[in-house]
């Protein structure tokens, strides 16, 4: 594609893709206009009347990204009832210990599938989330996990104050440590292996009422 193509009306969707892939290849380190610029075959002011500055490119990207995890979480999700047998389905309780327990599984899918977009994530993001549990997105979610379980009596509700930072954090950190830290080097059984120890754990932390 030319740079008069590119003027003529899809820079931004142009730059926003490029934007995409070089934050999968390189994280929030790829996110530079003026290389950006050269992906896509244009001047670097030309980049700058779409995107005002690298901020505002990083949120396209985090918005990419913000989708992509919650979209992860919603499969891992949508299994607990999919694969559920027939013939003696899940109890109340069972069902919503097991879509906790996917929410996690979901998170940690999407760190190792898209590790830059991941980590363009919390760089666009620093500030805590709203606890929105009704919110299509990975903290609400979350919440919505949680208040499921105090709803059919698996979380006592003294318990639920927190509980989301709680399971945030351990995933987020293992997540983390598979992608920058001693546990990169994980075989992918005993990295799963790994992750179902973590999550009983964090299973066996929420006691029933």
């Amino acid at each position: 594609m030319t740079a008069t193509r590119y003027h003529h009306g899809n820079l931004r969707e142009a730059r926003a893709q490029a934007a995409v892939e070089a934050a999968r290849e390189h994280g929030p380190d790829g996110l530079a206009i003026r290389e950006l610029a050269r992906r896509v075959g244009v001047s670097h002011n030309a980049a700058y009347r779409h995107f005002a500055d690298r901020e505002a490119l990083v949120d396209v990207v985090a918005q990419v990204a913000m989708q992509g995890l919650t979209d992860a979480m919603a499969r891992r999700q949508d299994d607990v009832d999919r694969t559920a047998p027939d013939d003696v389905p899940p109890s109340p309780q069972e069902r919503a210990r097991a879509r906790l327990r996917a929410t996690g599984l979901g998170y940690v899918d999407y760190a190792l599938a898209e590790p830059g977009l991941f980590r363009v994530l919390f760089t666009a993001y620093p500030e805590a989330p709203d606890a929105t549990p009704d919110a299509d997105d990975p903290f609400g979610r979350l919440n919505l996990a949680l208040d499921e379980m105090v709803e059919v009596g698996a979380l006592d509700p003294a318990r639920r104050p927190g509980a989301e930072i709680a399971c945030w954090s351990a995933v987020h950190g293992f997540s983390m440590l598979l992608l920058e830290g001693p546990l990169r080097g994980l075989d992918p059984d005993t990295r799963t292996a790994c992750l179902d120890v973590l999550l009983d754990t964090l299973d066996r932390g929420h006691p029933a009422a």
